[in-house]
């Protein structure tokens, strides 16, 4: 049974939505704002969070910021229609998927579907795979962490994680931009050779790796990068 926590300050909107997941099999929370929010997630685990941005004393961006920091649910934020820039940067802060209001609840829960079989997927048949490590880097593609050698969790946003994963699963592999972008696109988020070029130099920022000489993503002229490092699971 798929857990979900849901944050919304509309009771109506709460109490109507809530009613129709719990008709699909979900098992719901719902909370208020953004101190209940915390209460719950520090309480119990979520495979999901459906957390409007609006809320009376948070805002959801900020509280998305802390989720990714605090519980490895998947996220779906609630914008207002006509809204690119909550929705852009709720994607960048971790954020799953984004869904505008008012929406239809059987979409809200395609999509929760959507982001859990995106989870799974990750995780690995298994759950074998979900920490890779390399060059004493550790990746934990559930968590979303990226942890350095000497221990220190290294923060990522959305995007970098998406280009990070891409990378790692393709090591040894020269990926041209045009690849890292159909492999990296994500709902509601216009990704270009900019933004690839962007996030591989926020990555090896993050990395430690040089933009002189880097050691873990190369770049190969004229054809694209590539993630130069044994993988372990």
């Amino acid at each position: 049974m798929t857990r979900c926590l849901l944050v919304d300050d509309d009771a109506e909107i709460r109490s109507g939505v809530q009613s129709y997941l719990q008709g699909f099999g979900f098992d719901v929370t719902a909370v208020a704002d953004g101190a209940g929010m915390r209460r719950a997630v520090t309480a119990g685990r979520f495979d999901v969070v459906v957390l409007d941005v609006m809320l009376p004393d948070e805002n959801g961006l900020d509280l998305c910021r802390w989720l990714r920091g605090s519980s490895d649910a998947a996220v779906v934020m609630l914008t207002a229609l006509g809204d690119p820039i909550s929705r852009v940067l709720g994607l960048e802060l971790g954020a799953d998927d984004y869904l505008s209001k008012p929406f239809e609840p059987r979409e809200l829960v395609a999509r929760i579907n959507a982001v859990r079989r995106r989870a799974r997927r990750a995780e690995g048949e298994d759950g074998s795979d979900t920490v890779l490590r390399f060059a004493d880097w550790q990746f934990d593609r559930v968590k979303r962490q990226l942890q350095s050698p000497d221990g220190v969790v290294v923060p990522l946003s959305s995007a970098e994680f998406r280009l990070l994963q891409a990378l790692v699963q393709h090591a040894g592999r020269v990926l041209s931009r045009d690849r890292l972008i159909e492999l990296t696109r994500a709902p509601g988020v216009d990704v270009n050779d900019r933004s690839v070029d962007l996030g591989i130099s926020r990555l090896r920022g993050k990395l430690g790796d040089s933009p002189r000489e880097p050691a873990l993503i190369r770049t190969v002229r004229g054809e694209g990068y590539l993630f130069d490092a044994r993988i372990d699971r």
